[in-house]
């Protein structure tokens, strides 16, 4: 299992029980405030009043009503007893509410409303971060990037003495003279990108190896030269000159019917310094100091 994916798998962790324990006291906070507690004094009074009731029994006559006060003094109004008025229809009873909706107070609102933006955050920044760790799955640097056929990509670089440049898989691409594969093929490292050698193409990771900067191409020596710090490198990325550990790193190539396909996703360390399968040198003034090895 690789780093990458160890680590995010810690994060969407963290996440998930930051929220869940988020949720746990904001629910358990709820939960007491809409219950409550009853008072020690309360519950004596009610203990009191209950046990009073059971021992003297319930009163012998309980308090007239309103409506009987009302109709007694209309009997002696009248000077007789008055009929007894049916009950009075009753309106139609509501259903009961949902103790939890009846329950919310503003407090528990404001309660709710904060866990839950606290919870959509905490979903977009593991949204976020899952989709910077997670790998491209099509098009882009990181894939397999078609850059077209062999006859046209060698004719361009033919017409116009530079090489063939994607700015989406971030390589250029040189021919790669046939005679020279054997030679290529005695360095352990190039076995991956053999196949690409012997169809006549080589492609070469834009980054330079000493520090990362972008290597451009040079017009007068033919070479790729840095700007940075004077690293300089043959056509097919070979090291000739500046503090550069090795040669440009590579990518594998393959070509099938005649197209030109090259894998970025996995990256081939350079040759190491000394290595001239070409013999290529410099066929014009440098762009960047001079050769020093």
């Amino acid at each position: 299992m690789s780093s990458s994916t160890i680590v995010l798998i810690a994060i969407l962790a963290a996440v998930f029980l930051a929220f869940v324990m988020v949720m746990t006291t904001a629910r358990r906070r709820d939960t007491g405030r809409a219950l409550g507690k009853l008072s020690k004094e309360t519950l004596d009074r009610d203990r009191s009043e209950r046990t009073a009731t059971e021992v003297l029994g319930a009163p012998e006559q309980a308090r007239p009503t309103g409506r009987e006060i009302e109709r007694r003094a209309r009997e002696d109004q009248a000077g007789g007893a008055l009929p007894v008025p049916a009950a009075e229809a009753q309106p139609p009873m509501l259903p009961p509410m949902d103790p939890e909706t009846l329950g919310v107070t503003r407090r528990q609102f404001l309660n709710r409303g904060i866990v839950t933006a606290f919870g959509l955050g905490l979903g977009a920044f593991g949204a976020s971060i899952l989709a910077f760790l997670w790998p491209q799955l099509a098009g882009g640097f990181g894939s397999k990037i078609k850059a077209g056929t062999v006859d046209e990509i060698l004719a361009q670089i033919r017409d116009k003495k530079t090489p063939f440049y994607s700015a989406e898989g971030r390589f250029y691409i040189n021919p790669y003279p046939k005679d020279a594969v054997p030679k290529a093929k005695a360095i352990a490292s190039y076995a991956p990108v053999i196949p690409g050698y012997e169809a006549g193409v080589v492609a070469l990771y834009q980054r330079c190896v000493h520090l990362g900067c972008r290597v451009p191409w040079c017009l007068s020596s033919q070479w790729f030269e840095c700007p940075c710090h004077g690293s300089q490198y043959n056509r097919v990325g070979e090291k000739k000159g500046g503090p550069a550990p090795r040669g440009l790193d590579r990518f594998v190539v393959s070509v099938e019917g005649g197209q030109v396909t090259v894998d970025t996703k996995q990256v081939i360390q350079g040759p190491p310094i000394g290595t001239n399968t070409t013999g290529q040198e410099a066929e014009g003034p440098h762009c960047v100091g001079g050769r020093s090895e």
